[in-house]
């Protein structure tokens, strides 16, 4: 768990209070462009910093542990186009009051669309199972303006905690409730679901005490209490996707059909299968950079870097 600020030493006080300064300044520089030009403007910069600061060699590494037939240009793509794809998100994330009302109206097409609308006339609780994919606040904005209801969100909190009041402050900005991943968040989140809410949560982390399942082929250590709650709630688990189009600021909310409640294992395995099926098809819009792949106890796998 990330230290709050009075339980940091002086130096690491000060370490993250300067990289704050940082991050806000340039954050703050970019707001002053039009949006459509600072998103642009963002993407590019982490691009351009992607192998200065490893993110470059991150993709290759888990590209070579689960694709290695993939074509060195299709690779070297990738490595333009995650970053890319991963600094739009950000300037998207601190440009609330601006994504919000580009995205309330975005397209939203699938199969899922339909047991979504039943569930929320039924009163059924929802759990929008979504990844860092596109970028789901996307649908979460788009949802909620299509069916007037709000769509709680679980996030992490960031280890800079000077940086994570904005984060979590622009958090807001896209709805609420906002549920802090931790003891607390999870009983407001249990609440929720107890009321009939419908919840967003990201399924695409490395899980601590999660179960060695697949994606990619590969084994990767998956929570699966999603499913768990899904079982005992009788939550409607809808795999969602915020798909971003050519012109690089929009998007396609796309839902995928319920998740056939059986058992928890299952459950989450299928969730991650259905994740690949759609990051194969539009390969730069997932987050290559994270570690997805790691091992944990006896589990997971180290790819090669």
């Amino acid at each position: 768990m990330p230290a709050e600020k009075s339980e940091l030493g002086r130096l690491d006080r000060a370490k993250y209070y300067t990289a704050n300064l940082l991050l806000r300044s340039i954050i703050g520089g970019m707001r002053l462009l039009p949006y459509g030009a600072r998103i642009h403007a963002m993407g590019r910069l982490i691009q351009t910093l992607a192998p200065l600061v490893g993110f470059s060699k991150r993709v290759r590494s888990n590209l070579k542990l689960v694709c290695p037939d993939l074509p060195d240009a299709d690779v070297k793509r990738l490595c333009r186009e995650v970053p890319n794809t991963a600094g739009r998100a950000i300037m998207e994330h601190f440009s609330p009051e601006d994504f919000t009302q580009r995205q309330k109206n975005a397209p939203i097409t699938g199969p899922g669309l339909a047991a979504f609308d039943k569930a929320c006339a039924e009163g059924k609780p929802i759990m929008m199972i979504t990844a860092h994919f596109g970028h789901y606040l996307a649908a979460r904005v788009a949802l909620q303006t299509h069916s007037g209801r709000p769509i709680g969100c679980l996030y992490r909190r960031m280890a800079n905690p000077y940086f994570n009041d904005a984060y979590v402050e622009a958090f807001h900005k896209t709805g609420e409730p906002m549920f802090e991943q931790g003891r607390r968040g999870m009983m407001e989140m249990v609440r929720s679901l107890k009321k009939g809410g419908i919840i967003a949560i990201v399924s695409d982390l490395h899980a601590h005490g999660g179960e060695e399942l697949t994606f990619f082929g590969k084994p990767a250590v998956t929570s699966v209490l999603n499913a768990e709650l899904a079982l005992k709630f009788k939550a409607v688990m809808i795999p969602c996707y915020a798909v971003r189009q050519p012109n690089g600021l929009d998007f396609e909310i796309v839902l995928h059909e319920p998740v056939e409640h059986s058992d928890p294992t299952t459950m989450t395995q299928f969730i991650n299968d259905d994740l690949e099926k759609m990051v194969r098809q539009n390969m730069g819009q997932w987050f290559w950079i994270h570690r997805r792949w790691k091992p944990w106890m006896h589990l997971g796998i180290q790819p090669e870097e």
